[in-house]
């Protein structure tokens, strides 16, 4: 999909695209009451109708994480479903992890982006979940993610999975600045391991 600074796009439910002075997309949301998320959370593999509720998760987000496509959460509640988790109470969703197990490294599991609803945050509920898919599959030793330099959030919760697993961290530069085509932050690669459950 072509989109510019003079572009306006909506969907159903009403959002709208903006574009900021470089012309990346802008995403906002007419004011809707938020759920309290209220009694017990739940940590479950995700289902293909959680796509639309981890994308609006992902756009409150939308400062610290790169959205995607609606579609593209659809799939990976489809696909990679088995490395990632989302947290549930009974209002909804209200936080998410998607991850993968490397391809050319099955013993790793990539945590890739997560989000937690603004009114939990603070209560240990992404470390939760990072405990969860790092231990989702038997054969996983070691956790990686990627983290930019202003994403301090990130970076303390997977110093905290290390620090708690007494495992060793390893912090390596990765993809520079320069292979982004939209002035996007350099990311340093973080990987954790081996680790036990």
């Amino acid at each position: 999909m072509l989109t510019g600074p003079d572009v306006d796009l909506r969907n159903r439910s009403g959002r709208k695209a903006e574009h900021d002075l470089k012309g990346r997309r802008i995403m906002s949301f007419p004011a809707d009451p938020k759920p309290p998320h209220t009694g017990e959370i739940r940590l479950e593999t995700p289902r293909l109708e959680d796509g639309h509720a981890i994308w609006r998760l992902a756009c409150e987000h939308e400062k610290s994480v790169d959205v995607n496509s609606p579609y593209f959460y659809l799939l990976w509640c489809r696909d990679f479903a088995k490395t990632s988790v989302v947290a549930r109470s009974a209002d909804g969703v209200c936080g998410y992890i998607i991850g993968f197990a490397r391809p050319d490294d099955p013993e790793t599991v990539f945590a890739w982006q997560s989000g937690v609803d603004a009114t939990l945050r603070g209560r240990g509920l992404a470390r939760r979940m990072i405990d969860h898919i790092a231990h989702s599959d038997p054969r996983f030793r070691y956790l990686e993610g990627t983290v930019t330099p202003d994403n301090t959030a990130s970076e303390n919760l997977l110093r905290s999975f290390a620090r708690d697993h007494d495992a060793p961290l390893e912090q390596v530069p990765f993809l520079g600045a320069e292979l982004f085509p939209d002035g996007h932050e350099p990311e340093a690669l973080f990987r954790i391991g081996p680790y036990h459950a």
